[in-house]
């Protein structure tokens, strides 16, 4: 997979993909605040193919903005190919995750022009939304400490919830061997839901805990709540968990091509540098 490069035009924009349902439902439903959610959190979960002024340097990174009605705009695809079906000429171009461009977009007077010129999917983050986006990705759940004393299985939880956690843990391959999400009752009478990650890996709670966290942001649960932790796979808590618990097996960890230079913005240490 290419992460950086020029891209030729007349290419075929290819088979519909995950960002592709997510417009479509939203599209449909302008009404819809769930169907705009779920749309946010696959561009902020996807990768995106943005549109630059010269080839990145060293980490520099100086996207494309064009001047539209709407403003000035910064262009990205979600597909190689639909960024050369927009393009009368080969251009350059850096893939990056899609919430590092909007944490880097975000108050500079720019809005995302996502599918711009494919034809498809075509959809303008306004300069205000790429804002929240970016706040409402980098918010940091709170840490609490409680004895939880029984568990029970879970009720009453949103469908909206149930496929923002599906999707999310779909994409954390690797990083712990299962989930487990219970009902939970507390030792100081304190009640909810608990979402327990069985062995992780050590260095991807955090990780782990954003995706719960961003799940439940994104389902559009209002004033919804659920506390994560992390077990081990022989606690007796997840013993007692496992008799009452809804179990989602995260997949095994995707093969991983020989190391080399990592493109700018996939090395986390070293965030790309826009200009």
């Amino acid at each position: 997979m290419s992460t950086k490069g020029n891209v030729m035009s007349g290419a075929q924009t290819g088979a519909a993909s995950v960002l592709d349902a997510a417009h479509l439902a939203m599209m449909a439903n302008p009404e819809d605040d769930a169907a705009r959610l779920r749309y946010y959190a696959r561009l902020a979960d996807g990768m995106l193919y943005l549109m630059l002024e010269c080839e990145a340097e060293e980490g520099r990174v100086e996207p494309m903005v064009v001047t539209l009605d709407e403003g000035r705009v910064v262009l990205a695809f979600d597909s190689e190919e639909r960024l050369a079906a927009a393009s009368a000429t080969p251009m350059p171009y850096v893939e990056l995750p899609g919430r590092v461009v909007a944490a880097h977009l975000a108050g500079q007077q720019v809005a995302l022009g996502v599918n711009l010129g494919a034809g498809e999917a075509e959809f303008l983050v306004s300069e205000e939304a790429l804002i929240w986006l970016a706040q409402t990705l980098g918010n940091a759940p709170d840490e609490l400490a409680a004895r939880p004393i029984a568990f029970e299985a879970p009720r009453g939880l949103p469908v909206a919830l149930m496929q923002a956690l599906d999707a999310k843990l779909s994409r954390a391959g690797g990083l712990a061997q299962a989930a487990l999400l219970a009902a939970v009752r507390y030792e100081d009478g304190r009640q909810g839901h608990m979402l327990a990650f069985i062995g992780a890996v050590p260095g991807a709670e955090g990780a782990l805990t954003r995706a719960a966290s961003e799940a439940l942001t994104f389902s559009g649960v209002e004033a919804g709540e659920m506390d994560v932790t992390f077990l081990s796979p022989d606690a007796s808590a997840t013993v007692r968990m496992s008799r009452v618990a809804l179990r989602f097996d995260l997949p095994e960890p995707a093969a991983t091509a020989p190391a080399g230079p990592a493109a700018p913005g996939m090395d986390p240490s070293k965030p790309p540098i826009l200009r």
